[in-house]
């Protein structure tokens, strides 16, 4: 039975710790691996002749494997320990990565990113299944805020060093360098992660899939499921375009592309924390609000900028993220606490399914409202993917009020069971 929910933020073991810092390191190569495409963007599409659309379906088709395997992983997400869940699709992650750094044709790059979507895809569902298991209700806002730094990271430490090596060894060497990263981490989860099979006692379901139905059946999931797919599709239309945008567009040398990332970064590391903190304290959904209206103001600006001088771009591009980190450790931590323990790696797989495939389908999407007359000249359309990308930001920010709501009432049920000294029907819900 996991810990009862307080007003005070409870302090983390040394294990705990552990756990925290391992599962950030596992992030980072996770997050770098998806979030390198839109750097190597312009590399890969003029060394590989990559259309717009192609680029478009090379970062899509990462999204739909990892939407299929999710979907498929999801009625067996609670029938093993989650260390041994992890190790299995880590390793498939580390070896389609090996083949991303191998690839040298577009249909081989395509082919590489379906099998580390198949794999990788996976592993942030069953990470935040393994936050939500060993961690309390009232410290997992911190959680989050510590483990979505690898996004941080992977701008400020990643991405520049990874288009460092691109510029001095070409792409390829990229994906080697998180090949090497990911196989040292996979070495320290196995000797240091202790199995994680508490769920394993509390399972009804005997057959996977019926596991699966009474999870997509479930209407209150249903509601977490809608909402975390539309959170998912801004991210999907702008990034794969970021870096061609910037080098056509904003006139941004590929020189100074690894500044604009790094400070990008140090932005996102400042506020995560303090967002986690936050998150921990005062109402989740107003901290959700007020990072969907600074992102949207400052999405409006970006994909309509004029060549302008870098360090404006930079401060664009810096506030323009602490609004959209300010979005995701909420939305997330109010995600992952609607379901019981029992159901909870069926629907982080689930839920990270209808994500991937719902960026998949924005990617494709955004590669078919952006075009490109030849490989030098400027996007064209860039400012209508930023319309629409708001206008989804908005509709992102009633589904989550919904979630919202849905999550303070299973408190209020935990909170009165236990001040009645009964055992809390929510002890395995939180």
């Amino acid at each position: 039975m996991e810990q009862s929910q307080t007003n005070i933020a409870q302090p983390f073991t040394t294990y705990q710790k552990l756990v925290i810092a391992i599962l950030a390191l596992l992030q980072f190569t996770i997050v770098l691996d998806f979030m390198i495409l839109a750097p190597l963007g312009d590399f890969l599409m003029k060394s590989l002749a990559i259309t717009p659309k192609g680029f478009g379906l090379v970062v899509s088709s990462y999204a739909f494997s990892a939407g299929a395997s999710g979907i498929l992983a999801a009625g067996f997400a609670d029938k093993f320990d989650r260390k041994k869940l992890l190790l299995f699709f880590y390793f498939g992650f580390i070896v389609g990565t090996l083949c991303c750094a191998l690839a040298t044709s577009f249909w081989m790059l395509l082919g590489a990113r379906i099998v580390t979507g198949l794999f990788g895809g996976v592993i942030g569902a069953i990470t935040m299944t393994i936050m939500a298991d060993i961690f309390a209700v009232n410290q997992r806002g911190r959680v989050m805020g510590f483990v979505q730094m690898a996004f941080s990271g992977s701008q400020i430490l990643g991405i520049p060093i990874g288009l460092y090596l691109a510029n001095a060894w070409g792409w390829h060497s990229t994906f080697l360098m998180i090949v090497v990263l990911a196989s040292c981490i996979a070495v320290v989860i196995i000797l240091k992660i202790r199995p994680i099979d508490k769920h394993l006692e509390l399972q009804s379901d005997k057959n996977a899939f019926l596991h699966l139905w009474h999870a997509i059946s479930n209407p209150s999931y249903q509601t977490g499921f809608i909402a975390t797919a539309f959170l998912s599709v801004g991210g999907f239309m702008l990034m794969p375009f970021s870096s061609s945008y910037l080098i056509n567009n904003i006139r941004i040398t590929a020189e100074q592309l690894p500044l604009i990332f790094m400070f990008t970064g140090f932005s996102s590391i400042i506020v995560m924390p303090l967002i986690g903190k936050l998150s921990d304290k005062v109402d989740k959904f107003l901290i959700f609000t007020a990072g969907c209206v600074i992102a949207i103001i400052m999405i409006l600006i970006y994909t309509n900028l004029d060549p302008v001088p870098v360090w404006q771009v930079v401060v664009i591009n810096m506030i323009m993220f602490m609004g959209i980190m300010s979005r995701i450790i909420p939305a997330t931590t109010l995600t992952m606490s609607i379901p019981d323990m029992k159901d909870r790696g069926a629907f982080m797989s689930v839920n990270s399914s209808l994500q991937q495939m719902a960026g998949g389908i924005a990617a494709l999407f955004a590669g078919l409202i952006v075009t490109q007359k030849n490989k030098t000249s400027p996007l064209e359309h860039y400012g209508i993917l930023g319309i629409v990308v708001s206008v989804v930001i908005v509709i992102s920010i009633f589904l989550i009020y919904r979630v919202s709501i849905m999550v303070k009432k299973k408190q209020t049920i935990f909170a009165a069971a236990a001040n009645a000294g009964q055992e809390s029907p929510a002890a395995v819900t939180h």
